[in-house]
């Protein structure tokens, strides 16, 4: 009976030992994961410093891409005449954006009135600006600080007209054109990179590019031109001149506009003879009936 008890005593004995032995190991693995979790909670910020910096990083180059394509489209087939026709792709999705104001405007490629003349662009919003928000389309004029505007003549007084192009033969374009007001800060000498923008805020109801099967957004794709007058253009003229193949030479274009001028000044002259030719006969003709009287 005494050997059991001795027995039953050591092994409580060592079970005790034991215990304590693993206690403290346990004790001293708690104490060294202490001391690390400071270090982990270092190491995770920094990881997240560095997967901060690297977002940070890759937006900076998607923006600089952004910006390098932006100026090599400026660059392409740049326009020096006062007119600009602007291709825009995908406007499905760049309606999409914005709409959630993503990117609530689009600029134009940049172009010019001549090769030493102003510098202008278009600033256009697919869903509307201000009062127009989610109603019209809004586009706007942008005048730039050029390299010659040292002689140009400010303020900038040259009528602007819009037109939403129709891609089909039937040429139904939406047009409007505005004034400048020479006493705003937007037709001023360029100070900065680009004056204020000034435009049309209710250019097209959206109504007109929501329709399935429009005419002014054929494969994802519209085009919008503007031109500038440094002349008085008549409403027929203008028509004829949107109308024009923008695939003729710019020559043949001007030689083109230059011929329909000339018909149109000679039919206007003609209906001022017939219109006067009319009044002398009615004049005459009433003359008669009063001698008759």
């Amino acid at each position: 009976m005494m050997d059991i008890l001795r027995n039953g005593l050591h092994a409580l004995n060592d079970d005790t030992q034991r215990l304590t032995s693993e206690s403290f190991h346990y004790q001293n693995s708690l104490q060294s994961f202490s001391e690390d979790i400071p270090k982990l909670k270092i190491a995770i910020e920094e990881t997240h410093a560095s997967i901060d910096a690297h977002i940070t990083n890759q937006q900076l180059m998607e923006e600089s891409l952004t910006s390098l394509q932006q100026h090599l489209d400026d660059q392409k087939n740049i326009s020096n005449d006062g007119t600009l026709i602007w291709k825009i792709t995908n406007v499905r999705q760049k309606i999409v954006d914005a709409e959630c104001e993503r990117q609530p405007s689009i600029y134009s490629p940049v172009f010019f009135s001549s090769p030493i003349g102003y510098k202008m662009r278009l600033l256009l919003y697919l869903t509307g600006d201000g009062n127009a928000r989610r109603t019209h389309i809004s586009v706007f004029f942008v005048l730039m600080r050029g390299e010659y505007d040292a002689i140009l003549h400010f303020p900038f007084s040259f009528k602007v007209t819009f037109a939403l192009l129709d891609q089909t033969s039937h040429q139904r374009h939406i047009m409007d054109s505005f004034l400048p007001d020479v006493k705003s800060s937007s037709f001023q000498r360029p100070r900065s990179d680009m004056n204020i923008a000034s435009g049309i805020p209710k250019f097209v109801p959206l109504t007109i590019i929501q329709q399935d099967n429009n005419p002014y957004i054929v494969n994802d794709t519209m085009f919008i031109k503007v031109i500038i007058h440094f002349s008085d253009i008549s409403k027929p003229l203008l028509s004829y001149t949107l109308n024009l193949n923008p695939g003729l030479p710019i020559e043949i274009q001007r030689e083109s506009i230059k011929r329909e001028l000339e018909k149109q000044k000679q039919e206007n002259l003609l209906a001022t003879r017939n219109a006067s030719t009319s009044v002398k006969l009615e004049i005459r003709t009433n003359d008669f009936s009063s001698n008759d009287e």
